[in-house]
């Protein structure tokens, strides 16, 4: 019965979460990975490495479900659905053995949920919602009572599998899946047996050996984890490990088919195995550090800080109020995770092991840059930083946390009414829906159109079959999904700089285009071939406003702008005379205030000569030098 009764609790708190969830749900497309995410979804394709197949597949199968709502509402509310789903199973697992089940499962599945970082990836296309629920699949199942046997052990088996084909980012719950499977139901004591221990330890080594196709580490963790969860008969666990992998092949049988997105083209083993590894970027070794361990460790405490209260005060700047707020809800913290400890100790250390590898285990398995907003100062005025703000792979430790705060408000209410009102404790559960609600409110305008209108000012003004090159993932990805979701300007191709350097982009460009470019060649000379290439088809050749001036001008100097593009000039332009401009405001998200200024560019209108524009305020934000 108190099984049931937190399971039914925990199911009606998610239902409420996704309420508030849809409520702030970003209604069209969004910066960074999520246009890539919604065009491969609707071309079933591959986007960037790991390329994530299961994740498309059920983004694919979602969206046939739900075919009346539009291309980005479907993926973002996928991603709600998820998360929500993810917080109702961690608040019945804790809700299970509580002395008040109905309560205690409420309180955490909100309290999970209501953290920035974790309520930020529910509202847009997003691969960290679906991979958060199955790392919270894989401790609801490792909880499974132990006559269950051999089923529940290749069950979670089979899940930790389907860990390559969605995210590794959900192997991060393993080592807490495996310490809540090895546990003893009635084990009050407190201590760690060794074989907790080991397995803990080759789970992370086979997570990291995965994470760069070092098969027989991973093969060898693999085992070892077996051994460790005492799987009776390996020779069912191996069959469902590999069942649990085996969405990978999807990306090799959908890239025979050269997909509207086929980041990496892995029609063969051997690049399948490279889009696996992420060969396609430079991935960091564990040594040497690429930030001090102190630094990386801060950069983790500052996003720690944002997870309450970012709505009072938006950004990385420092906030007092904010902070005040973050500490109390590190005291409920302690608390609650203390009462876990006196209610369920096996789950708690489940737990408390999830914490210490979503933490400190992936600062040290990642090896970040030190964050955009963190080191300026301390750190020499070279050393590297991250492109953006990476608080999203430690969300398992701040949803840990939040649910542990959600008790801890429970015991500080008992506590404070002697028992009588304890129920009172779920205002600090709700607190943050009211104190983050304006950060996360994806709805408001102008973060909600901020990403297609900037796909919109790119392709709009450019002649039929313009070749556009473009700098990043910003003004590439929200382009892909015009094109591919919307059907929208089709006849441009979007040539992204930063990958003319791989090549099974060279290689596609010729198979798609047939622009032929020069291995070896430096990214000026590479942009400079495709343009040649273009003209040599009379095509006419444009550049985003965020592209380097120096690499345009590798590919000639007669240039005009057209809306905010720059055109071949002599090309014909259909750019309004003044584009529409947006202004972002305090609570916009980082991103968008950086990429809404482009927008102003069209205020250069043309035809301009160089000269002329290069004394505009805007000669900097549209490189014109």
């Amino acid at each position: 019965m108190t099984d049931r009764a937190a399971r039914r609790a925990a199911a009606a708190a998610g239902a409420a979460l996704l309420l508030v969830y849809l409520a702030t749900l970003a209604p069209d497309v969004t910066f960074w990975d999520a246009g890539e995410f919604i065009a491969a979804i609707e071309s079933w394709g591959i986007p960037h490495p790991p390329g994530t197949p299961l994740y498309v597949t059920l983004g694919r199968a979602w969206r046939l479900l739900v075919g009346f709502l539009s291309p980005a509402v479907a993926a973002n509310a996928l991603s709600a659905l998820s998360t929500a789903a993810a917080c109702a199973l961690l608040g019945a697992l804790i809700g299970r053995r509580a002395l008040a089940p109905r309560l205690t499962a409420a309180a955490t599945t909100i309290g999970a949920g209501v953290v920035a970082s974790a309520w930020l990836n529910a509202t847009e296309a997003e691969v960290y919602a679906p991979s958060l629920l199955l790392g919270a699949t894989m401790l609801f199942v490792a909880d499974l009572r132990p006559e269950r046997g051999v089923r529940k052990q290749l069950l979670l088996v089979y899940l930790f599998g389907l860990a390559a084909p969605l995210h590794a980012s959900a192997l991060v719950a393993a080592p807490g899946a495996i310490a809540l499977a090895a546990g003893r139901i009635d084990d009050r004591s407190n201590r760690l047996r060794v074989a907790l221990v080991l397995a803990v330890s080759f789970v992370a080594a086979a997570a990291f050996a995965t994470g760069r196709t070092w098969l027989a580490l991973a093969g060898l963790g693999a085992l070892a984890v077996l051994a460790a969860l005492r799987v009776e008969g390996a020779a069912g666990a191996i069959p469902a490990l590999a069942l649990g992998a085996s969405p990978l092949a999807i990306m090799l049988l959908r890239a025979q088919f050269d997909p509207a997105v086929n980041q990496g083209n892995p029609a063969t083993i051997a690049t399948l195995l490279d889009v696996l590894a992420r060969k396609q970027y430079a991935v960091a070794p564990l040594w040497p550090r690429q930030a001090p361990p102190w630094l990386q460790l801060a950069n983790f405490f500052q996003y720690a800080d944002w997870q309450y209260a970012l709505g009072l005060a938006p950004g990385a700047t420092f906030s007092a109020p904010r902070l005040a707020i973050a500490l109390v809800y590190v005291a409920l913290g302690v608390a609650g995770a203390r009462a876990h400890a006196r209610m369920d100790r096996r789950s708690f250390r489940a737990l408390l092991v999830l914490l210490l590898s979503a933490s400190v285990g992936v600062a040290a398995y990642l090896n970040l840059k030190a964050g955009p907003s963190i080191g300026w100062g301390i750190l020499p005025d070279s050393a590297p930083h991250e492109a953006r703000e990476r608080d999203y792979f430690f969300v398992l430790a701040f949803w840990t946390w939040g649910a542990w705060a959600a008790l801890g408000g429970l015991e500080f209410a008992r506590a404070v009414s002697r028992g009588r009102w304890p129920a009172l404790g779920l205002a600090f559960a709700l607190l943050p829906i009211a104190t983050n609600w304006r950060a996360m409110d994806r709805r408001r305008e102008p973060d909600a159109g901020a990403a297609i209108a900037i796909a919109r000012a790119h392709l709009a003004p450019l002649p039929r079959r313009a070749v556009l090159v473009t700098w990043g993932d910003n003004d590439s990805y929200p382009l892909w999904y015009a094109q591919r979701a919307l059907h929208y300007r089709e006849d441009v191709t979007i040539v992204t700089a930063p990958l003319l350097g791989a090549g099974w982009y060279q290689d596609e460009l010729w198979r798609r285009d047939s622009i032929p470019l020069q291995p070896g060649a430096d990214e000026s000379g590479l942009v400079a071939r495709v343009a040649a290439g273009a003209r040599a088809r009379r095509r006419p050749v444009a550049f985003a406003p965020g592209v380097a001036a120096r690499v345009r001008r590798a590919t000639g100097d007669d240039w005009s702008m057209c809306g905010i593009v720059w055109l071949d000039a002599g090309a014909t332009c259909h750019a309004p005379p003044n584009p529409p401009t947006r202004e972002p405001n305090a609570h916009s998200d980082p991103v968008v205030r950086m990429m809404l200024p482009l927008l102003r560019c069209g205020r250069l209108s043309a035809p301009a000569s160089l000269d002329s524009l290069a004394k505009d305020s805007l000669a900097v934000i549209c490189n014109v030098r």
